[in-house]
């Protein structure tokens, strides 16, 4: 086996370099503008986004984990990469509700890094995440999910700063009648909002917000905030974060994981999308 060695930025997409990194049985964390794909044994265990919800905060609001039981397993398992097998063991969670809603959070965060593919920043071998390895998944698969989710959001609405720009309803439109959780997802378009603060501000799926977000694009609903000059000098607004007057296809340098996830939000929770995440499961039992 090859062993990696610390990897800077190259003109070699992340996409290609995640294969060379699974044809290695390579471990370590692969960084890139929009996240940070964590392998072990040539496998994806993990990947986070500041572009998507963290596990915890899908955990809890789901009303599958209570906050105290998520807290407890950070603090004593956290430092050893073990959350996720704690709380199983511990009999917080129960398995197959983690390996559903840790996948959720996989491929949404993956469709980040994939659909915004640029070169990767760096690989840092051993790099393990503090969850622990749940279901390890193939890159195979992983670059297929993430090519069928983008496919499926280009045939809904086919811009793509929906998915990054901050978002504004259009005057003059009548949202009667909408699905409920597009209704929800409408109420929080507010002019500074992207997509991920959004599903963070729902404690949503990404990809589920992303879906219904380009729908109301598609039906003339929202459509992304064209920013205007800013005066020299002058003040940031209040209460706007720093992300919402940034340009629509910019990208910061994802942070590597020092602590696990922000606290808990008293937001409403979202229906997973559960037969979708079986049938990956089941897909990646068989293999």
């Amino acid at each position: 086996m090859i062993t990696p060695t610390r990897t800077a930025r190259t003109d070699e997409p992340a996409s290609a370099l995640l294969g060379t990194l699974a044809a290695q049985g390579a471990s370590g964390a692969l960084s890139t503008e929009a996240g940070i794909v964590y392998l072990a044994a040539g496998h994806v265990v993990h990947v986070e986004s500041a572009l998507t919800p963290d596990i915890g905060d899908l955990l809890t609001h789901s009303g599958a984990l209570a906050p105290d039981g998520w807290w407890e397993a950070i603090d004593e398992a956290g430092r050893e990469c073990r959350v996720g097998r704690r709380l199983v063991d511990s009999g917080h969670l129960a398995a197959g509700a983690l390996e559903l809603c840790h996948l959720g959070a996989l491929f949404d965060a993956a469709y980040f890094v994939l659909a915004y593919d640029g070169p990767a920043l760096r690989f840092r071998p051993g790099a393990a995440h503090w969850l622990g390895a749940v279901r390890p998944v193939p890159v195979d698969s992983v670059l297929r999910e993430s090519r069928r989710r983008r496919e499926l959001l280009h045939r809904i609405w086919p811009e793509p700063t929906v998915d990054l720009a901050p978002l504004a309803r259009v005057p003059g439109t009548d949202p009667a009648d909408l699905p409920a959780r597009r209704g929800r997802t409408l109420a929080q378009v507010d002019g500074v909002r992207t997509a991920a603060q959004i599903a963070t501000a729902l404690a949503s799926r990404t990809f589920h917000t992303l879906v219904e977000l380009r729908r109301l694009a598609a039906a003339g609903l929202i459509a992304p905030k064209v920013p205007g000059p800013a005066p020299v000098n002058a003040p940031a607004p209040a209460n706007v974060p720093a992300s919402a007057s940034a340009p629509a296809t910019a990208l910061a340098p994802a942070p590597v994981s020092a602590e696990p996830g922000p606290a808990p939000r008293p937001t409403a929770p979202d229906e997973p999308d559960t037969a979708l995440l079986r049938r990956l499961l089941h897909a990646l039992e068989a293999l």
